[in-house]
């Protein structure tokens, strides 16, 4: 735990616990300070500039200290204040859903282009987590109902409590189990416009070479797919048809290098008549979208 023999200010503290981050390998050391000092503190980062030469008062000093060891031992930054911002909402995280990515808004972004244009859409959500793909869509998608999946019952249960901070529980169904085996007793076989998923997609043999804040405190089940990283998708891709209606679309992220590899399972499934691979905002081929014949 961090001690100091005097009262410091705001911008004295975050200076120390930045330094002590980034002794600790943390490559945003200073803004994670930031971000945690004003967790506390209960203010917007906004408000923490303008008042940087305060005076940190014991109880909030002490609540800071066990923010920044927390940080320094590389536990994500999002368990530590307990959400993540994603598509412009915050939703709760904990160690039992994976922390929503940036990067995960291209499923959603592609999925409300092609929802725009149907009338009261069925979607489902594959391996949903903490719910961030669906219930994002539903906020932008007032007419869809939703189907989402996942094989952890810890992480359905953030999942319905996200759903119920944004206002969307009564059109999202929440089932639990593996991919689309919860989905066999329901009757919507043949009549769903759109599969999303942001499926586990690392290599079994790169979980050690992770990031700690992944590997150590990240559910292993939604990383790891398998010895090549594209089992999970072949899965999908297999079985999307089923419940696909005609020119339904399925739309998945996948990992750094499997674009080749996923184009080529669609079509070889002869089951979709167009495969697009859309790009990240660093360039990186992120999401592939498929539209069933």
């Amino acid at each position: 735990m961090l001690t100091y023999r005097r009262p410091l200010t705001l911008n004295q503290a975050i200076r120390v616990a930045a330094e002590k981050l980034s002794q600790a390998g943390v490559a945003t050391a200073r803004l994670d300070a930031e971000v945690l000092l004003s967790h506390i503190l209960n203010r917007d980062r906004a408000w923490l500039i303008t008042h940087i030469h305060d005076a940190l008062d014991a109880g909030n000093s002490a609540l800071f200290d066990d923010a920044i060891v927390r940080r320094a031992k590389r536990e994500p930054l999002q368990h530590i204040i307990g959400k993540q911002e994603f598509w412009g909402l915050d939703f709760i995280v904990t160690p039992d859903v994976l922390i929503p990515r940036p990067e995960t808004e291209l499923v959603v972004e592609s999925a409300v282009k092609t929802g725009r244009d149907i009338t009261a859409p069925v979607i489902i959500d594959l391996c949903t987590g903490s719910g961030c793909i669906a219930i994002s869509l539903a906020t932008a998608l007032p007419a869809a109902r939703f189907f989402a999946v996942d094989i952890s019952e810890r992480a359905l249960a953030i999942a319905r409590e996200n759903a119920r901070g944004h206002g969307v529980s009564d059109r999202v169904r929440f089932l639990e189990g593996d991919l689309f085996g919860p989905l066999d007793e329901l009757d919507i076989r043949g009549r769903v416009d759109m599969i999303v998923s942001n499926p586990p997609y690392v290599r079994s043999a790169e979980l050690d070479a992770l990031q700690a804040e992944v590997r150590d405190y990240e559910p292993e089940t939604a990383l790891i797919a398998g010895p090549e990283g594209t089992e999970v998708h072949q899965r999908i891709i297999s079985s999307a048809p089923e419940y696909l209606r005609q020119h339904g679309t399925l739309i998945m992220e996948m990992g750094i290098g499997q674009a080749e590899a996923l184009a080529g399972m669609f079509k070889t499934s002869d089951a979709y008549n167009s495969v697009e691979i859309l790009k990240d905002l660093a360039g990186i081929d992120r999401v592939i979208v498929a539209q069933r014949k």
